[in-house]
């Protein structure tokens, strides 16, 4: 497998970010429900240059030294008094099941640990998503909960599953 890396996000990401981000097929489990702007992303590239203590998130590109842009991850809803972050990731379809996710969750919780000595994080997961699923588990998160009739889309309603991993 090549080599995979994290990096900041950039202005010159935002075709990439913009085409990932109103792939309506995401909406479901990022809670979209209108298309993101150009300059709502350019604003949003823009703030990812602020602090993670100010920003409470931060997105990375999951790259190689052969592929610019395999997709994101992202930790959000950082919380540094209770050394606690959420967890997201999006690969592009073509690279799934590859090892690309695992590796990059291990490289975020590295930096979680090293640079933001965080205690824990954690996953808001679909039921139905279980490619999702068995990265989280294959990555030793554990599952702490269901929440019932989490979310609504489709027409009706959908459990999540709450992740959660101690670093």
């Amino acid at each position: 497998m090549k080599k995979i890396r994290l990096r900041a996000l950039e202005i010159e990401d935002i075709d990439f970010l913009y085409s990932l981000e109103n792939d309506r097929e995401n909406w479901n489990y990022s809670n979209r429900v209108e298309y993101y702007s150009r300059a709502l992303l350019e604003d949003f590239i823009e703030k990812q240059r602020l602090d993670i203590y100010q920003t409470r998130q931060k997105r990375f590109v999951i790259t190689s030294q052969e592929v610019r842009n395999y997709g994101f991850v992202d930790l959000y809803d950082f919380e540094p008094k209770h050394k606690r972050a959420g967890v997201g990731i999006t690969i592009l379809k073509e690279f799934r099941s590859k090892g690309i996710g695992s590796a990059s969750l291990l490289l975020l919780e590295k930096y979680a640990i090293q640079i933001l000595d965080l205690h824990q994080i954690y996953a808001n997961v679909a039921m139905e998503n279980l490619p999702s699923i068995r990265l989280f588990e294959r990555a030793k998160y554990k599952k702490i909960a269901i929440k019932k009739d989490w979310n609504y889309y489709g027409g009706k309603f959908h459990d999540e599953i709450l992740y959660q991993k101690i670093l």
